[in-house]
C-alpha cells in the first residue's frame, strides 16, 4: 500500500497572525509618518549672553592661545633594511614662548633624546629649535627658534607662592597631537612632590584636576587672571592617560630656573665640593646620616675643614658624618641637595656632622657644582 501524503494543518490563530501583520505593514501610521515633504528648519531659540566664567575662560584662551607651541622631539634611527639614518618623530608635548628672543620653554623630558627639535606656533609656522640648556632634576628645558619677534607672543608670568587650594585654573596644550586645546579644573593640593627623569625629588608641586594627557607635558597652567602659574609636567595615572590627577612645576620655580639656563645652560648649584657615600653604606656601617668619603682640594667643605674618610695602616678611618643641614635633619643624599637649593652660591650655612663620636656644627660657604 502506498502511503498517504502527509497533509500541513494551518492553526487558525497563525492565519490571523499573519493578516494582522500584513495589515500592520501596508497601513502603519508610524511609517507614514517617517518622511515628511514639507520638512522645515526648526526655529532657533534665542541663547542669550554668556555666562561670566565662560567669557573668562574664552579670553584666557584667546589671550594665551598665541603662547603656547607644539614640540616635536626627532630621533636618528637605523633603517631596518639598510644602514642608512632615518628621522622618526620620537615624542611630543607643549611649550609657551618665554621672551620676545625667541625662547621656548618645555620639560626636560619631552626632548632628552631627540637629535633634532621642532616647533610649531599657533599660526602653524614650523621653526627648527636648538637647545638652549635644561635643568634635569627640575625637568625644565630652554629652546631657541629663529621666528621674528613681531610673531613672539611671550606668556604673562604669575606667582605661585601665593595659591590657595580650590582655586580655577587652565591648562593649553596640544594632547595626543591635537592643536590647541584648553581644559580647566582646580587646584586640588599644593607642595606635593615627585620625581623627575633623573630621580630626583622636585618639591612644592602643584597638583591639579585639570585635565593633562600625553602632549600637554610642558604646557603653561594658568590661573584666572590668564597668568603663568606652573609648567604642566606630570600625570598620575596607571594606563597613562589622565586619571583626575596632573602636575605642575610651580612658576617661582620656573621663573628661578629659566633665567639660570638662559646665562649659563645649565642651572647652578650651590654645594660642598664633597663626594658623599651612598645611604645603603651607611646602613651597613650602622651609622646614621651621609659619611663624606672625598673633599676637592680647595673646595667649601675642605676650607671648612670637613674629614673625608682616609685609610692608615690599611684600617678604614671614617670621615665626618653629615646629619643636619642649617639645623634640618638629612637621612640621604637627595634630602642634602633638597635642602641646599634653599640657599645661593656663597652663602654660607651651618653643617652638623658626626665627628669622633659628637655633633659638630661647621660653618661652610657653598661653592658651584655641576
Amino acid at each position: 500500500m502506498q502511503p498517504k501524503p502527509t497533509r500541513w494543518k494551518i492553526s487558525p490563530i497563525a492565519v490571523i497572525l499573519l493578516i494582522a501583520i500584513g495589515l500592520w505593514l501596508i497601513f502603519n501610521p508610524l511609517e507614514r509618518k517617517l518622511r515628511d515633504p514639507d520638512a522645515i528648519p526648526r526655529a532657533i531659540t534665542a541663547r542669550g549672553d554668556l555666562a561670566a566664567d565662560e567669557l573668562n575662560t574664552i579670553d584666557i584662551f584667546r589671550a594665551n592661545s598665541a603662547s603656547v607651541v607644539y614640540v616635536t622631539s626627532i630621533a636618528l634611527r637605523q633603517g631596518l633594511f639598510s644602514l642608512n639614518a632615518v628621522e622618526i618623530p620620537r615624542g611630543t608635548g607643549s611649550g609657551f614662548i618665554w621672551d620676545s628672543q625667541g625662547r621656548i620653554v618645555t620639560n626636560y623630558h619631552v626632548i632628552s633624546d631627540a637629535s633634532r627639535i621642532q616647533v610649531t606656533m599657533a599660526d602653524q609656522s614650523t621653526w627648527k629649535a636648538v637647545l638652549v640648556g635644561a635643568a634635569p632634576d627640575k625637568d625644565l628645558a630652554v629652546l631657541q627658534i629663529t621666528a621674528p619677534a613681531d610673531s613672539l607672543r611671550p606668556i604673562t608670568i604669575g606667582t605661585s607662592d601665593d595659591l590657595l587650594v580650590g582655586q580655577k585654573v587652565f591648562a593649553i596644550g596640544n594632547p595626543f597631537g591635537l592643536d590647541q586645546t584648553i581644559t580647566s579644573g582646580i587646584i586640588s593640593a599644593l607642595d606635593r612632590e615627585i620625581n623627575a627623569i633623573t630621580g630626583r625629588t622636585i618639591r612644592g608641586v602643584i597638583q591639579t584636576d585639570a585635565a593633562i594627557n600625553p602632549g600637554n607635558s610642558g604646557g603653561p597652567l594658568l590661573d584666572s587672571a590668564g597668568r603663568l602659574i606652573g609648567v604642566n609636567t606630570a600625570i598620575y595615572s596607571p594606563s597613562g592617560a589622565y586619571a583626575g590627577i596632573g602636575f605642575a612645576v610651580p612658576v617661582d620655580e620656573v621663573n628661578r630656573v629659566i633665567p639660570e639656563i638662559i646665562r649659563h645652560g645649565r642651572l647652578i648649584k650651590p654645594g660642598l665640593g664633597a663626594s658623599l657615600a651612598d645611604e645603603r653604606v651607611a646602613r651597613r656601617l650602622g651609622i646614621e646620616g651621609i659619611l663624606i668619603l672625598n673633599v676637592e682640594e680647595g673646595g667649601p667643605a675642605h676650607k671648612a675643614g670637613l674629614r673625608p674618610t682616609t685609610q692608615y695602616r690599611g684600617d678604614l678611618v671614617l670621615g665626618d658624618i653629615i646629619v643636619a643641614i642649617a639645623g634640618n635633619r638629612v637621612r640621604s643624599y637627595n634630602e642634602i641637595r633638597n635642602e641646599l637649593e634653599n640657599f645661593k652660591v656663597g652663602d654660607e650655612v651651618l653643617v652638623s656632622v658626626v665627628r669622633d663620636g659628637r655633633t659638630v656644627d661647621v660653618p661652610i660657604r657653598l661653592g658651584a657644582i655641576n
